[in-house]
């Protein structure tokens, strides 16, 4: 048996005094289902598990700590409403105190905490022990004012009531914690997408690499050839450390590549991803003091497990509009399906792109975007953009004019189209 710790961290006498609080007064909000007794329904157990699954809590201190605050409480409201004497209303509301406490005692001996992701067990357990708490407050009640014990038919109230309560509370409890996880989804399919991206960057610069390598070589042996050894020798050497690098790359390579292919989630709804980019670019463009309406349209919901390689793609696109954008600005996504295509069009109406390097923008180093002292940008976004549409077998264009810029991406649906392949084979 492991006894709770006597010494408490400030954070955790806090959230017990809170819990304290909110159950004396949640308490307050009740029914009497007995004309016979003074039992009452109230919310402060609900208050209780909900406080307790939120966050961990030693469990045993809440509930003695609780079933205290509420005697104290009570007792306070009778004081100024003269309802009993001080000794007539301890005993009235002592067995509250006993249903707190066993209560605590139930969910702590039941572990509740290694059953948060278990919804029906919880459930299940917790209603046993309300159950059994509400029996024992009510036993306290029978020896203490001497009133009727419960029939069968209480008795069925106690099992319903425990159960509604709850279900309730798991089910509360549950949204927090489905609201909470796709948060951390969301948050890792961005770092995934943006590492995905760099991983085709990282893939580029090691073919890069490896034809300097190539020529470093090469150049070795022409100097050689010419009898020029020390300038040979200086070659070869530069040609050994450039292989080192890439043979560094190659290994940050190998392990970005893990990371990806192992954190994608399964399959996504394309109405989930639009979501997600939506959201977290709204967020992009309130950080640059931007006022973005976004406008997100679909003719069709499907399931694709390139949901990665879509996020990057369209984050990249939607970031360098907001970027362009003006202070108060209109961006619009709309993904249509027509044939064996899927389109992928995003709009903006800031600044344009003038028409001589349209072209040329889907070019390594191009870039329309300096800083504060005139420094450009990597200008590597839209390269990336034109290479994950490239690997997904599609097209891009651009047609902008001050104050309209539009891409579009072309790409064959069945590449995104989770379940589209298998269709036409059977065709």
């Amino acid at each position: 048996m492991h006894l709770p710790r006597i010494f408490l961290s400030k954070a955790s006498l806090l959230w017990i005094v809170i819990i304290a609080v909110l159950c004396a007064i949640a308490g307050e909000l009740k029914f009497y289902p007995f004309s016979t007794t003074t039992l009452r329904f109230g919310l402060g157990s609900i208050m209780f598990f909900l406080c307790i699954l939120i966050k961990p809590t030693p469990i045993l201190v809440a509930g003695f700590v609780t079933g205290v605050s509420t005697i104290l409480f009570r007792m306070g409201l009778d004081y100024f409403t003269h309802a009993s004497s001080v000794w007539a209303s301890f005993l009235s509301h002592l067995p509250s105190a006993a249903f707190y406490i066993l209560f605590s005692i139930c969910l702590h001996f039941l572990k509740i905490e290694k059953n948060r992701e278990k919804p029906l067990k919880l459930g299940i357990l917790v209603a046993l022990s309300e159950v059994s708490s509400n029996i024992t407050e009510q036993l306290v009640r029978f020896f203490i004012q001497t009133h009727t014990f419960l029939t069968i038919f209480d008795l069925l109230i106690f099992f319903v009531v425990a159960f509604l309560r709850s279900f309730f509370v798991v089910g509360i409890y549950s949204s927090i914690l489905i609201a909470e996880q796709k948060k951390r989804v969301r948050e890792m399919l961005n770092i995934g997408s943006d590492l995905y991206v760099e991983t085709l960057y990282l893939k580029k610069s090691m073919n890069h690499i490896e034809a300097i390598t190539a020529n470093g070589f090469d150049l070795y042996r022409q100097l050689t050839t010419q009898g020029l050894r020390h300038e040979g020798l200086q070659a070869l050497h530069i040609a050994q450390e450039i292989h080192e690098v890439k043979k560094d790359s190659q290994r940050i390579y190998a392990g970005i590549s893990k990371i990806v292919g192992e954190k994608n989630f399964g399959t996504f709804y394309l109405s989930e991803l639009l979501h997600y980019i939506e959201d977290g670019n709204q967020k992009y463009s309130a950080s640059l003091g931007k006022d973005i309406e976004f406008d997100i349209k679909y003719d069709d919901d499907f399931q694709t497990n390139e949901h990665i390689s879509l996020l990057a793609l369209l984050n990249n696109l939607t970031a360098n509009a907001i970027e362009a954008s003006t202070e108060h600005g209109t961006i619009s996504i709309e993904v249509q399906h027509r044939d064996n295509n899927t389109t992928f069009i995003v709009l903006d109406n800031g600044q344009g792109i003038p028409q001589e390097e349209q072209s040329i923008i889907f070019e390594p180093g191009y870039t329309t975007k300096y800083s504060a002292e005139g420094v450009a940008a990597t200008g590597i976004g839209l390269s990336h953009v034109a290479t994950l549409v490239a690997k997904l077998n599609g097209t891009i264009s651009v047609q902008s004019t001050f104050g309209t810029t539009i891409f579009t991406v072309h790409i064959p649906t069945k590449a995104i189209h989770l379940g589209v392949s298998a269709l036409e084979d059977l065709k």
